[in-house]
């Protein structure tokens, strides 16, 4: 079996139909082994992290796609993010002696998603997600079709260690020939079991799956958490609060403490480094 953490494209040769791939192990434990998530949050999170991934597989640009949900039910707030290079974070919030259901819809309560890409270079975007549907996947599919008119199916799974899941889509200047394969292949990716998902490789579940059709599979790329955190954006970021807050901080607590809620890093400031970062230089 091929080493969990990674992601991997395929399509479907002489068609406008493709696909994506992925399968998370130490990287969603690692996500997932920040907080004391109950079982039904914890498997939402997973589904958020591989929906990431396998939606940043359309980037074709340097930067970063998440998915964010904020919510008045017991879940809070919910925000998965991947880079172009494959590195993974996320983060729920939730109120544990409220969290009773499991689906979607009773963790997050009345809610709003989006979907934010933030390219290294250029504007920042932002769509809404509609939320008419049971499961994540329903929406992010009711979203593909809304926003980018492109057909789009997922299946999106997640236990206590192993999150994964499976993308097609159906590509603008599809033929006659591309309707009927993109119904055969979703025909038979809905007969995905959860258990074979999270547990087969890339290889075997797209030979179980499609084994009647020709499928070019591309190198696959590795998967792995990684906090964008650091000293100088957590600076940014008190520069943008300012300068009289800033200073109203220190003066009650002596200096500056932030903790980084996706890797629990810590940063500590003081009015050096406060002096510093609205002056350009240090005052004695």
């Amino acid at each position: 079996m091929a080493s969990r953490d990674q992601f991997q494209r395929f399509l479907f040769e002489h068609s406008q139909v493709r696909g994506a791939w992925v399968q998370l192990g130490e990287s969603f434990k690692e996500i997932t082994g920040q907080a004391p998530y109950p079982d039904s949050v914890r498997e939402l999170l997973g589904e958020s992290l591989v929906a990431s991934v396998l939606m940043s597989s359309t980037l074709k640009f340097k930067g970063t796609l998440s998915l964010q949900a904020a919510g008045e039910g017991a879940l809070s707030t919910l925000m998965a993010e991947c880079s172009h290079d494959r590195h993974i974070r996320g983060l729920a919030r939730f109120d544990a002696d409220a969290v009773s259901g499991e689906t979607l819809h009773e963790l997050l309560g009345q809610s709003r998603m989006a979907i934010t890409i933030t390219p290294e270079q250029g504007q920042r975007y932002q769509g809404v997600v509609p939320r008419e549907s049971e499961t994540l996947a329903g929406c992010l599919e009711e979203y593909f079709e809304r926003s980018e008119q492109i057909a789009t199916s997922l299946f999106l799974f997640a236990n206590e260690d192993t999150a994964a899941g499976l993308l097609l889509q159906r590509l603008p200047g599809h033929t006659d020939d591309d309707d009927d394969l993109w119904n055969r292949v979703n025909h038979l990716a809905a007969t995905i079991e959860a258990e074979e998902l999270l547990t087969l490789d890339s290889e075997a579940l797209l030979h179980r799956l499609f084994h009647e059709e020709t499928v070019r599979l591309f190198e696959p790329d590795p998967v792995a958490f990684r906090c964008s955190c650091s000293r100088e954006r957590t600076l940014a970021a008190l520069e943008a609060i300012g300068k009289d807050e800033c200073y109203s901080i220190l003066d009650e607590q002596g200096s500056i403490n932030m903790d980084c809620q996706f890797c629990h890093a810590n940063y500590r400031f003081n009015r050096n480094d406060i002096d510093h970062l609205f002056t350009g230089h240090t005052l004695h």
